[in-house]
């Protein structure tokens, strides 16, 4: 499948990006394109992979009266055993959990930065009692727990880059 992307291609990606929800119109007005190009290119985006998936990202704040703010921690785990086993099933276990929200693995530091949202601290406790434990291989975990968010931004920054322009 070839995987060269163009302009219009970048464009819908930042377009969808910044709203999914638009009609194919309007999206494909707002990238130049015809309407059918847009479904077209769209298609094809998601079938290379570009595109994982659309979701709806929700305001906390307006949440909140509903459901409590919770607690939001950046977490930094350090494994006993590095080898790829480990960090493989390590990540597998952290991943499954719904309280996860992100998972990378890092270098140099700690192996591994969880972001994870809970209703509570008694909850926080029963995250890292599940995750955390002996059995998982856990040789040191330093949480931050977040007092504001300054600023939550999903998109990529999707500037050209003339290496991987078609040539037409």
């Amino acid at each position: 499948m070839e995987e060269n992307i163009d302009e219009a291609d970048l464009r819908l990606l930042d377009l969808l990006q910044q709203d999914a929800s638009r009609s194919n119109q309007a999206l494909a007005a707002l990238a130049h394109v015809s309407p059918p190009t847009s479904l077209r290119r769209i298609k094809r985006l998601r079938e290379l992979g570009l595109i994982e998936r659309e979701v709806a990202v929700l305001s906390p704040d307006r949440l909140a009266p509903l459901i409590g703010h919770g607690l939001t921690a950046l977490v930094e785990v350090t494994l006993e055993r590095q080898g790829a086993d480990w960090l493989d099933a390590f990540e597998a276990r952290v991943v499954a959990d719904a309280a996860v929200q992100q998972c990378y693995r890092v270098s140099p530091g700690p192996d591994f930065m969880l972001v994870v949202h809970t209703t509570d601290m008694p909850a926080y406790l029963a995250l890292a009692q599940r995750l955390f434990t002996s059995e998982a291989n856990v040789r040191n975990v330093k949480a931050f727990f977040s007092l504001k968010r300054a600023k939550f931004d999903p998109r990529l920054p999707l500037a050209a880059r003339p290496w991987r322009q078609n040539a037409a």
